[in-house]
C-alpha cells in the first residue's frame, strides 16, 4: 500500500507539472506566480513562508531558478521521484515543441507568420510577468521598508545592470533584514543541520571538473561539457544562459540561429532553460533526438544536484531566528529584482511601438480584472502578433 500511495503521488506530481508546462508562459518570473496560485494558495502543498525560502535558495544558486523551485515542490510531495516528475512534466511540453522547430527547416527565421505569433506570445510575457510581479509584492512588500528594499533593489538592477549588482543587492538586502527585522514570534529551538546530501555536492563538483577532460574524446561528452558548465554557472535566471552559452558554443552555432532559439524559449510555456533542445538537434544533425535530450539534461542537472544536496539544510537554516531577517530582507528584494527584469529584458525585447503597449495594457486589464483562462490569452496574443506583423 505504501508504494501505491508513493505512485500515486508521483503520478499527481507530473500531472499537474505537466498542465503547468503546457500553460506557464511568461518566463521564471510569471512561473512563480503560477507555482504560487497552484501549489500555495489552491493545493496547499506548502506555506507562504516556505515557499518564499525556495524562492530566496533559488536566487542564490546557479541554475533555472523556477524549474528548480518546481522540482523542490514536487520533492516536497513524493520525495526525489516527485521532483523528478515535477521536471519532466514542466519541461516536456517546451522541450517537443523547440524539437519539433529544429526538425523543421519550414518553420524557421523567414516566414512572416512563426515571426508573429512569436511577437505576440512575447507581449504576452509582459502581461504575465507584471501580474506575477504585483501578485509576489502583494505577499512579500506588505509594509513600508520590504517596499523601499524592493524599490532600492530595482533602482540599482536597472542603473547598474550585471550579476555582481544582482548578488550585491541581495547580500545587503540580507544583511538589512537582519538588522531591521524584528520577529514578532517566540524564537525556535536551534536545530541541528543535516549532512543529508553530500552525495549530490560531490557529484555536482566531480561532473563539473572531469567534463572539460571528457570533452576532448568524443563530441557527445563535448557537448554534455558545454552545456553542463553553463547550467552550473548562470546566475538570475533563464535570460542569462544566453551569453554563456554563445560563449561556449562559439564557432560551432551561427548568431541567427542562437538568437532564433532563444526568441522561440521565450515564446514556448515551460523553462527558458529548453533553449539546449533547439540547439542540441542544431548541433548534432545526424541524431538530433539525442542531442536535444543530452543538452536539455546536461543543463539542469547542475542546479538540480545542488537544490537537492542543500535542501534540507536551507530548510532548517531559514528558519533560524537570526536568519529569519535576512530571508525577510532577501525576498522583498527579490519582488524588486523581479521588477529590474520586467523592465529588461521582457518589456524592452518585446513592445516597440505604442500599438505593442495598447495591446499589453488591454491584455494586463483581461487577465487581471476579468480573469481570462490563460490559453484564450495565448490564442489572442498569437492573433494579435500576426496581424502587428503583417
Amino acid at each position: 500500500m505504501g508504494n501505491n500511495s508513493q505512485l500515486k503521488k508521483v503520478i499527481e506530481v507530473f500531472q499537474r507539472f505537466l498542465l503547468l508546462g503546457c500553460t506557464s508562459f511568461g518566463g521564471p518570473v510569471a512561473h512563480l506566480g503560477y507555482f504560487r496560485k497552484v501549489f500555495v494558495e489552491e493545493q496547499k502543498w506548502i506555506d507562504q513562508e516556505s515557499y518564499s525560502r525556495l524562492i530566496a535558495l533559488s536566487q542564490f544558486l546557479p541554475g533555472p531558478g523556477s524549474s528548480q523551485v518546481g522540482f523542490a515542490l514536487g520533492m516536497r510531495h513524493a520525495g526525489i521521484a516527485g521532483g523528478v516528475a515535477a521536471f519532466l512534466g514542466f519541461t516536456l511540453p517546451s522541450f517537443l515543441l523547440l524539437y519539433a522547430l529544429a526538425l523543421s527547416s519550414d518553420l524557421q527565421q523567414n516566414y512572416p507568420f512563426t515571426e508573429g505569433v512569436v511577437h505576440g506570445l512575447k507581449l504576452f510575457a509582459v502581461v504575465v510577468v507584471a501580474d506575477a510581479v504585483l501578485s509576489m509584492q502583494k505577499s512579500f512588500c506588505t509594509e513600508r521598508t520590504t517596499l523601499s528594499i524592493a524599490i532600492v533593489t530595482t533602482v540599482c538592477l536597472l542603473a547598474f545592470p550585471s550579476l555582481i549588482t544582482q548578488m550585491l543587492v541581495l547580500i545587503c538586502a540580507a544583511i538589512a533584514g537582519l538588522v531591521l527585522y524584528r520577529n514578532k514570534t517566540q524564537s525556535e529551538p536551534v536545530q541541528t543541520i543535516p549532512h543529508a546530501g553530500n552525495g549530490y555536492l560531490v557529484l555536482f563538483l566531480l561532473l563539473f571538473l572531469a567534463l572539460p577532460l571528457l570533452a576532448n574524446y568524443s563530441n557527445w561528452m563535448s557537448l554534455i561539457s558545454d552545456f553542463y558548465h553553463s547550467g552550473s554557472l548562470v546566475f538570475g535566471g533563464g535570460h542569462v544562459v544566453l551569453p554563456l552559452l554563445q560563449q561556449n558554443l562559439d564557432g560551432l552555432l551561427d548568431q541567427n540561429t542562437l538568437l532564433f532559439g532563444y526568441s522561440a524559449a521565450q515564446a514556448v510555456p515551460g523553462p527558458m532553460f529548453t533553449l539546449a533542445s533547439y540547439l542540441g538537434a542544431e548541433l548534432n544533425q545526424e541524431n538530433m533526438l539525442a542531442g536535444a535530450c543530452l543538452a536539455t539534461l546536461a543543463i539542469f542537472l547542475p542546479g538540480f544536484l545542488l537544490l537537492i544536496g542543500l535542501y534540507k539544510r536551507w530548510e532548517i537554516i531559514a528558519q533560524m531566528p537570526k536568519l529569519a531577517g535576512a530571508i525577510w530582507g532577501i525576498n522583498a528584494s527579490v519582488v524588486g529584482l523581479l521588477l529590474a527584469a520586467l523592465y529588461q529584458p521582457v518589456f524592452t525585447s518585446s513592445v516597440s511601438s505604442a500599438i505593442d503597449m495598447a495591446v499589453v495594457v488591454g491584455g494586463f486589464c483581461l487577465l487581471r480584472v476579468f480573469k481570462v483562462p490563460v490559453i484564450f490569452m495565448v490564442l489572442g496574443f498569437s492573433l494579435s502578433g500576426v496581424l502587428l506583423l503583417s
